[in-house]
């Protein structure tokens, strides 16, 4: 989904990454490079090309500044993957997605848990995250669990170095420990979780990462039993020259 960025002294900003002073390296393993199988679904590079896949809509969604070519292909929306070939410039240029809409009351929701696996290359730019978005896109929650390069959260400051104000660190909640991150692009409130023991693969509890939101009292009070929009999870790219493959091999969200 496009939005805004903004930038930080020395830094690439997407609205959800920048490289962690702790993390300056993706613990993420090199990925096999992946094609599409013969018979894949649906091939497509337009950048906002998108196929539905029962229930959940697969985007290429190319957005940013400055983008090179990006093709994607899909069986599912379990098995999809894009090959971007973007440069190394400032900004984040697309954020290939699958997303389920949901469009109901978190006091209306019982569960709602998703499960991700992803191969992603040891170069380039990027994240794999999830980009939640509620009512009617006011609010935008990501939660970050690989990144690598030139990327880091929106936070509501940043020091002479370009780090990023962490609002709250350490938190356990939804399956995972996060350090939270909290800001705005310009358009939305942005709320950044960073997983502090980055993986390519895992659960998470969607539902309490929103009940924890609310209890912090980070939802406007209007917004309180706030509209959950649509739950997206897929890969920030800032740069991938040369071209690169990341692949998704699992996700799917649940909602009771």
């Amino acid at each position: 989904m496009k939005r805004a960025l903004l930038l930080a002294p020395l830094l690439i900003l997407a609205a959800g990454c920048q490289t962690r002073p702790a993390a300056s390296a993706s613990a993420a393993p090199a990925a096999k490079p992946q094609a599409p199988s013969a018979d894949a679904r649906w091939t497509a590079d337009g950048a906002r090309a998108e196929h539905p896949f029962g229930g959940y809509v697969v985007r290429n969604n190319i957005w940013g500044s400055g983008p090179g070519p990006q093709s994607i292909w899909a069986d599912s929306q379990a098995r999809w993957g894009v090959h971007a070939d973007h440069p190394e410039t400032e900004g984040v240029k697309s954020y290939p997605h699958a997303g389920r809409e949901i469009g109901r009351r978190l006091g209306e929701l019982q569960s709602v848990k998703s499960r991700f696996a992803v191969t992603v290359p040891a170069a380039g730019s990027y994240n794999s995250a999830y980009d939640i978005w509620c009512e009617k896109h006011a609010y935008e929650i990501m939660l970050w669990f690989n990144w690598r390069g030139k990327m880091g959260p929106i936070a509501r400051s940043w020091d002479a170095t370009g780090k990023p104000a962490v609002e709250v660190e350490n938190v356990t909640v939804g399956g995972h420990t996060w350090d939270i991150y909290k800001g705005t692009n310009g358009y939305n409130v942005v709320i950044s979780f960073m997983c502090t023991s980055q993986t390519n693969a895992g659960e998470v509890d969607v539902k309490a990462v929103l009940d924890w939101i609310k209890a912090q009292g980070w939802f406007a009070q209007q917004h309180g039993d706030v509209l959950l929009d649509e739950v997206q999870f897929g890969w920030e790219i800032a740069g991938a020259p040369g071209g690169l493959d990341f692949v998704v091999t699992d996700f799917a969200v649940d909602v009771k």
